[in-house]
């Protein structure tokens, strides 16, 4: 009865799973590895199931007998329907033999899942297929949210920061553009912009990659060179997804969303060839504000922040203040909503009057460039930096004549001072309790207001020590190896099992071996939901799948 029941229930459910599989089986080549992932993935997909998270939830599986959504009908499920989407791959199938119970053996008498011939592996990521080789280090997880596309989904907070941002910039100047695909070259992402060949943001442990040559962008400037050559507009707005592997706490994600700008002049359009001239008129256009601004240093420094010898000083002086002004009057924008939104909460609300300072900064294409932090709350925090483009990458855009400014600024760390929302990975909820609350914002900003807490469930700690490899150079070795110890290695294993059941992983200890000179390294993993009240048993069921795989991928040995 079981059997039969969970078949057709997971005929019902794979409709709603379906492109989670297909990314499973794109990602895993091997289809062992394939079955091996959906059914470690089970606990959280079933928690999605109970908080009402999943597209099952909706689904007449939700309806079912309980017996179908324990871990006997649930992995009978998951060995079906990785079947049905093996097949339609062309990878292999799941042997349909005998299913009598948990750990029940498939195909030959080894346990083996049949692999059928198959062309170089591919993936596909917006509706494009890309190969994958040796560099591939993308968990299905991530592939996952490619898809996703918060910065355009209507209401979702990401979203309206985004609109709010895109307001201070309109049309006709500023041509606005959030659609490009998230997979770029190397040479979009690094080269077009200067990025040293030893740059750390290359490494397999900073940058998620596809292939030798693509790459998950790090960076919404990844799509800088085709804007400028595309030379549509005075100025443009990009807003994009952008990818890197991190550490894992409540402000940091592997996913987040960024806004890129740029406002250009061209030497050959402006009145005299003065571009100084024509920024300052430009500046002239643009509105006044009272907000502190503390700007203590000139704008350029010989070795800190130099001028470009393509620049005159009148004319870095002139773009520099226009960048500025633009970027103050958007801050203030940003934080009068937010303030408007805390008054609308609290009505007895008060706080300091805003103020924001600019700090000399480094990046690889820009010079001046500078970063701007606010005072918010009693601590300052940077929110964006920018600076005047090098002039190399106008000439490789084939726009030699054209000088101005660009910047880039984080919308998640943007959207949780505006709403005030406390831990990142809500961004990624699908619960409606948090959905509800922004409904209709993006057809009226001025409806904007605070996000409510729903809940608050409790915090469920486990801790995994282990000695390191002693092979490697972290572990005590002389050499390095191509598969050295990088802490973003355990925070990918982390989320890849543990998903946004993980709320922050730390690092409590770290001693070496006075005799042998080995390392060991104890973490701390600290499991809440914001769904629901994760039980201790569940806990220890992600926190064991973690330390087997931290043994398995990264050869440590548990203490």
């Amino acid at each position: 009865m079981y059997e039969g029941a969970s078949h057709a229930l997971g005929r019902i459910a794979l409709a709603g799973l379906e492109p989670y599989l297909r990314i499973l089986v794109q990602t895993y080549q091997d289809p062992k590895d394939a079955s091996r992932k959906l059914r470690n993935s089970s606990r959280s997909l079933q928690t999605r199931m109970d908080s009402g998270s999943s597209p099952l939830a909706s689904s007449p599986a939700t309806a079912a007998p309980t017996f179908f959504w324990s871990t006997y009908g649930f992995w009978i499920w998951c060995e079906h329907s990785v079947s049905r989407v093996l097949q339609a791959s062309g990878k292999g199938v799941v042997d349909g033999g005998s299913r009598g119970g948990m750990g029940a053996q498939t195909d030959t008498s080894e346990g083996k899942i049949a692999k059928a011939a198959s062309p170089s592996p591919t993936i596909e990521i917006d509706s494009k297929q890309y190969q994958i080789d040796e560099w591939y280090n993308v968990p299905s997880n991530i592939l996952f949210q490619t898809s996703r596309r918060l910065h355009v989904q209507k209401d979702h907070p990401i979203s309206i920061t985004r609109s709010v941002i895109e307001s201070r910039f309109p049309s006709p100047t500023f041509k606005h553009y959030n659609t490009f695909s998230p997979a770029v070259s190397t040479h979009k992402n690094f080269d077009s912009l200067g990025f040293p060949a030893d740059h750390p943001g290359r490494s397999k442990t900073d940058t998620y990659y596809i292939n030798q040559e693509t790459v998950l962008r790090t960076h919404g400037s990844a799509h800088e060179l085709e804007l400028f050559r595309a030379n549509q507009s005075e100025g443009w707005i990009l807003s994009a997804d952008v990818y890197r592997r991190d550490t894992i706490d409540r402000s940091h994600y592997p996913v987040f969303h960024q806004v890129d700008g740029a406002r250009m002049w061209d030497r050959r359009k402006v009145p005299n060839g003065d571009v100084a001239a024509a920024v300052l008129k430009d500046l002239d256009a643009l509105p006044t504000h009272n907000m502190k601004v503390e700007n203590p240093r000139p704008t350029v420094h010989p070795e800190r922040n130099p001028l470009q010898t393509e620049h005159s000083m009148a004319e870095a002086e002139a773009i520099a203040a226009h960048l500025k002004r633009s970027l103050e009057l958007m801050i203030v924008d940003i934080f009068s909503r937010a303030k408007a939104a805390a008054v609308a909460a609290d009505p007895d609300f008060s706080d300091e009057p805003l103020q924001v300072r600019w700090i000399e900064a480094y990046f690889p294409w820009t010079t001046p460039s500078w970063e701007l932090e606010i005072f918010w709350q009693g601590d300052w925090l940077e929110v964006l930096g920018c600076g005047l483009v090098k002039h190399d990458l106008m000439v490789k855009s084939d726009q030699p004549d054209q000088l101005g400014w660009a910047f880039g600024i984080g919308l998640e760390r943007v959207a949780m001072l505006l709403f005030e929302i406390p831990d990142i990975r809500l961004f990624w909820s699908r619960d409606p309790r948090f959905l509800s609350q922004f409904t209709g914002v993006s057809e009226n900003l001025h409806t904007l207001k605070r996000y409510i807490p729903f809940s608050k469930y409790p915090a469920c700690y486990k801790d995994v020590a282990f000695w390191l490899r002693s092979s490697s150079s972290a572990g005590g070795g002389t050499k390095a190896n191509v598969q050295d110890f990088h802490e973003n290695d355990v925070m990918e294993i982390v989320r890849d099992i543990g998903g946004d059941v993980v709320e922050d992983v730390t690092q409590t200890d770290s001693f070496t071996h006075p005799t042998t000179g080995r390392k060991s390294v104890c973490y701390r993993i600290n499991y809440r939901s914001l769904e629901k009240t994760l039980t201790n048993m569940e806990a220890n069921q992600y926190h064991e799948e973690i330390r087997r795989t931290l043994v398995d991928r990264l050869g440590v040995e548990l203490r």
